[in-house]
């Protein structure tokens, strides 16, 4: 009955190698993908599994097959399982999964070796999650060099929020290594437990047959009515077949509404109603601290029982088929029975264990604390005083995983109310500030909103704002914003006032606010007085009311020098900059912020600021554009910036449309329209828009073209930005005269030109210049193309060629085909340079008419790599090795190296040496305008 009986017990349990285990019955459809998981892994294919379902399906004993199976094929297999009295504890989870590999911590590179010993340290600042991830993956990739890797993780849903962040960092970055990992969950967190590379596994109950068979071979002797309730009672819940039989003569005979939890959870503690007394205590001190040392345990029930525990105990606790010596370890063969034990025990029993398990526990403080806060009921001042203090040291430290459940037991003991809350807002800030959405909003649920004071009351809004962006409403919600933000200023909280208006600031833009509370905003931000040069100040501003204050706001940035290292501040500068369309400053300010979170390994900032790829299409550098929003895309989605996510997609649909990849971007587009923040976001609308326009003009479709561009014209049109729309304004020309409709264009843009002197940003000047041309009646074009290519901003290259083309097509249309193929040409030439395909297409066919052969572009090896390969192969021939490319691009040395194995050949090169002769002979004499900078 034992080899059945792997439908439940610990993963650790049967990893010996053994491959004498007769298969699970009814799971060989989810064997056979978790073993073809594994062939990927062993072929350097690795990825990442989450199998979630309800307890006892299957999940242990699942995790615990494939790893007999893997380490019997070669695999070296790693395991841990959460404990829910660990999630106090950073890294908990991480240290006992890593232990088996911790020889080669001293291997690592320097950075990765103080990153990870300093998670692992109980006394050591805690280094940031990324770093630990980078140090995490780098041993494991190096550890995988000599025997493919098998990381099995069971209960994630009591894993702390550390771990989970660095197996989620782990599992997206697997993919060019022998690694799988695959992580078991009773509860399904899309966005928190998804672990990407292969689709969740969900376990279902076993159906009829498959269950009759378990229970049959595990119980053959059950009479026909006995085997019948077991069938009905179980559900096809496999654990519940195993053990149901074992305790038939206590189940009713009628139904029951028990979950079946439950009457599993009966079932396992009826079993200890026979043991002895110390023997009870034991199992119940197993279950409140299972990774306490046994003589830890065995001292707490010699305390409790009132009678020495021995060794006998332990013994006594194995025969009652509850718990499994593995090495030096006592471990429950199921979750569930540990939490039977603990949750069928009294009250008084389960306190009394607590305070025993501290008593014993005084060299190990955090431990300690834990039990006391757990053997209190009711309000304790001096405890949550001490709940406290243990929080400040936490977070002095940098451990604030450890500093939110402190807080939030300490909110339970307080009996003052206003100071419940302000415990909890401290709580749920920094469980904002460490990215667990999943606990910020538990907290806030919990906050009574009646006890808070205005400095309170802002304080909350920010982490509201930044746990869960809510779409709806938004003129209510920046309103509200800028009347909080009023009350905290008032309160003498001038730093949470000013975040709280850089974040009503930013719905402006992104939600295209109204007059009035752009107005509103700006007021309140006139009120605060700041100093007009400050880059939170000037950001605003340009938020809330570009054509207002967005020439003096351009004024003022070109007296400005900020520091380079600046993250902040360069951020702030360059997210202004682009909303008012100053391209080249909003890159170079961008481009910096990156560097400066790239280098302190704060990938949320860095998607942030990856949103610079947005502005570097107008300036004709596709190629760095693709690779930018590709990386800010991968890092919003593991972050959880989604409104980065819809600004970066949009960006990757763009470039994608002006690379002539038209099934990319409509597929793109499609995505980043089925996204549920979409219709709340005009400032993705708009983008979403203008993809669909041009891929229409691409396509001929000129009239279709029209309607779509100009619907971003109209302010009742969820397609309108009032700021935005202006970098449409030259793809609205171009569909106008395709499609005749020139004089409804003119319309649509009559009030550019005083928009323009009101704000006179680079695209505002583009947007002048080129419509006033393209647009011209055919007495004033000549003068107007003139005009219009001596105002273009120098970095502008793309928009230059364009209207180099229409110039062209203009001099064809007057019979002046000698004079059309010299900007033809040069039109041709700058768009085979910059990579934009459709119009290089619409070069060729006009230098055609126009009586000049023109040769066809052939595409270029390099535009056969992705944008991650492209980064790889840039910075490789930049010279720098595998570790420091790693390192910037946040992916193992080792998946560098697979990458640039791929490279070469397509390449035509056999070493990096040549990559930098390859790369210049592939780009143009002069051709900056990709904007090929160190990344």
């Amino acid at each position: 009955m034992e080899s059945l009986l792997h439908h439940y017990g610990n993963p650790l349990a049967g990893q010996s190698g053994s491959t004498g285990m007769r298969a699970m019955i009814g799971r060989d459809e989810e064997l056979r993908t978790l073993r073809g998981a594994l062939a990927d892994a062993a072929a350097g294919r690795g990825g990442a599994l989450l199998v979630h379902g309800t307890p006892g399906v299957g999940k242990s004993a699942l995790l615990r097959t494939v790893g007999a199976e893997a380490a019997g094929s070669g695999f070296r297999v790693l395991s841990a399982s959460g404990v829910e009295s660990e999630l106090w504890l950073p890294f908990a989870a991480l240290q006992l999964l890593l232990q088996p590999a911790a020889d080669g911590i001293d291997k690592l590179p320097a950075p990765h070796r103080l990153a990870l010993s300093g998670a692992l340290s109980a006394t050591e600042a805690e280094p940031h999650i990324f770093q630990v991830g980078m140090a995490v993956l780098e041993l494991l990739a190096d550890a995988a060099v000599r025997q493919p890797l098998l990381l099995l993780v069971d209960d994630l849903q009591w894993i702390d929020s550390s771990s989970r962040d660095v197996l989620r960092f782990v599992a997206r970055r697997t993919r060019d290594l022998p690694i799988l990992l695959i992580v078991a969950s009773r509860v399904h967190y899309p966005e928190a437990n998804s672990l990407s590379a292969h689709p969740d596994l969900h376990l279902e109950p076993l159906g009829r047959t498959a269950a009759a068979a378990l229970l049959d071979a595990g119980a053959p002797g059950l009479s026909a009515p006995v085997r019948a309730l077991v069938l009905e009672r179980a559900a096809g819940n496999p654990l519940a077949l195993v053990e149901l039989p074992k305790a038939v003569k206590g189940m009713p005979t009628e139904p029951d509404d028990l979950p079946l939890p439950q009457r599993l959870e009966e079932a396992f503690a009826a079993r200890t109603d026979s043991a002895s007394r110390e023997c009870r205590t034991f199992l119940l001190a197993l279950a409140a601290e299972p990774n306490a040392p046994l003589n830890r345990l065995l001292e707490v029930s010699s305390r409790l029982s009132g009678s020495t525990a021995s060794v006998d105990t332990l013994q006594e606790a194995v025969d009652a088929g509850l718990v499994a010596l593995i090495g030096r370890t006592l471990e429950f063969r199921h979750p569930l029975m540990r939490s039977a034990i603990y949750t069928r025990a009294t009250v008084t029993d389960r306190l009394a264990t607590h305070r025993a398990l501290a008593a014993v526990m005084d060299d190990m403080p955090e431990r300690q604390l834990i039990h006391l806060a757990a053997s209190t009921l009711g309000p304790d001042e001096e405890l949550a005083a001490r709940l406290e203090r243990f929080a400040d040291a936490a977070q002095a430290r940098g451990k604030l995983v450890a500093a939110v459940p402190a807080l939030r037991r300490a909110a339970d003991l307080v009996h003052d109310a206003h100071r419940r809350t302000g415990i909890l807002i401290r709580a749920v800030e920094l469980a904002s500030e460490i990215n667990d959405r999943i606990h910020t909003q538990m907290l806030l649920d919990r906050a009574d909103m009646r006890e808070l004071g205005p400095l309170e009351r802002a304080r909350l809004m920010v982490v509201s704002d930044k746990a869960a962006f809510d779409a709806g409403e938004p003129h209510r919600r920046i309103r509200e914003m800028v009347t909080t933000a009023a009350g905290a200023f008032d309160a003498g909280g001038a730093d949470i006032a000013e975040n709280l208006l850089w974040r009503a600031a930013a719905r402006c833009f992104f939600q295209d606010g109204d007059a009035q509370v752009r107005a509103g905003t700006a007021a309140e931000l006139a009120r605060c007085d700041p100093d007009p040069d400050d880059p939170h100040a000037l950001t605003v501003r340009a938020y809330t009311e570009p054509y207002r204050h967005g020439a003096d706001v351009l004024a003022r940035l070109d007296d400005l020098e900020p520091d380079s290292q600046d993250g902040r501040i360069l951020h702030f500068l360059g997210s202004g900059a682009m909303v008012l369309g100053d391209t080249t400053r909003a890159v170079r300010y961008l481009s910096l912020a990156a560097a400066a979170w790239r280098s302190q390994g704060r990938l949320g900032l860095l998607a942030r600021s990856l949103a610079g790829s947005w502005p570097r299409v107008y300036l004709g550098q596709l190629d760095r554009a693709r690779e930018e929003s590709g990386e800010g895309l991968a890092l919003a989605e593991e972050t959880g910036e989604w409104i980065v996510w819809l600004g970066v997609k949009a960006t990757g649909g763009l470039v994608a449309a002006l690379r002539g990849e038209t099934e990319a971007a409509a597929r793109t587009i499609g995505e980043l329209r089925a996204h549920a923040l979409f219709p709340g976001m005009p400032f993705a609308t708009v983008m979403a828009q203008q993809v669909d326009g041009l891929l229409a003009l691409f396509d001929g479709r000129t009239t279709e073209a029209y309607d779509l561009l100009a619907r971003a014209f109209d302010p009742a049109d969820p397609h309108f930005h009032s700021v935005s729309r202006w970098l449409l304004a030259p793809d609205l020309a171009d569909a106008a005269v395709a499609a005749g409709t020139v004089p409804q264009a003119r319309e649509l843009l009559a009030e550019l030109p005083e928009l323009a002197r009101r704000l006179p940003s680079e695209m505002m000047v583009v947007a002048h210049a080129y419509t006033d041309a393209v647009l011209a009646p055919d007495d004033t074009a000549e003068e107007r193309y003139a005009a219009a290519l001596a105002a273009l901003p120098a970095g502008w290259g793309l928009s230059r060629a364009r209207l180099h083309l229409h110039h062209g097509r203009w001099l064809r249309r007057q019979r002046r085909n000698v004079d059309a193929r010299n900007p033809l040409r040069t039109a041709r030439d700058e768009f085979d340079q910059v990579g934009a395909q459709p119009w290089a297409e619409m070069a060729r066919e006009q230098l055609r008419a126009a009586g000049e052969s023109s040769r066809r572009r052939h595409a270029n090896t390099a535009e056969q790599l992705s944008a991650q390969e492209m980064q790889i192969a840039v910075l490789a021939s930049q010279g720098l090795s595998n570790r420091e490319i790693g390192r910037r691009l946040f992916i193992s040395h080792r998946t560098v190296g697979a990458h640039l194995y791929r490279i070469y050949p397509r390449l035509g090169i056999t070493s990096r040496g040549k990559l930098a002769g390859v790369l210049a002979a592939l780009q143009p004499a002069g051709a900056g305008g990709n904007g090929r900078l160190p990344l």
